[in-house]
């Protein structure tokens, strides 16, 4: 027999309070792997840019792929070598194909390019939309989870209203 207490042993407690428990643990967790996604992409940025603006030249690239997620560019370094850094240029926002750019990049990795002005500091709206979106999903989901809006359970009503009947007399 269990003393009054003594805790309950993990393995008893199975059930909606268990699988309610994880999937708290689950919301959170991806609230987490969001908020490090968006914390990873401000950082590469930064680093990224820190590194092109360290050891930069400047050269004029002509645009020649663009999507909603990167534009393509080749330049001319100033040894005469064409480079079309396979990741794109960074912040492609509002370039189009054919469109002759300025960019900056690092001398000492040419694949690292971002168009002449635009900085890191870019990246802070994604970011954030990213980590405002996911704590709102995070709300909804955990106020899902916990049953907000249920009603509560009636248990024994007829057993309330002898309880009330025999105080009054």
């Amino acid at each position: 027999m269990r003393n009054p207490g003594q805790k309950t042993p993990w393995r008893t407690l199975v059930g909606p309070a268990l699988i309610q428990r994880r999937l708290r643990q689950l919301i959170l967790a991806l609230w987490l792997a969001a908020f490090l996604g968006s914390v990873s992409l401000l950082a590469g940025a930064y680093v990224n840019d820190r590194a092109i603006h360290h050891d930069s030249a400047r050269a004029l690239a002509t645009v020649t792929s663009v999507t909603s997620a990167r534009a393509t560019v080749i330049y001319q370094d100033r040894e005469g070598t064409y480079h079309t850094p396979p990741g794109g240029v960074f912040y492609p926002s509002g370039l189009g194909e054919g469109q002759r750019v300025w960019v900056t990049y690092s001398q000492r990795n040419p694949d690292l390019v971002t168009v002449e002005g635009r900085r890191w500091t870019l990246a802070i709206i994604p970011a954030a939309s990213i980590e405002i979106t996911a704590t709102l999903l995070t709300i909804i989901a955990l106020l899902l989870v916990n049953g907000v809006g249920k009603k509560p359970r009636r248990e024994n009503l007829s057993n309330d209203s002898a309880t009330i009947k025999s105080t009054e007399t």
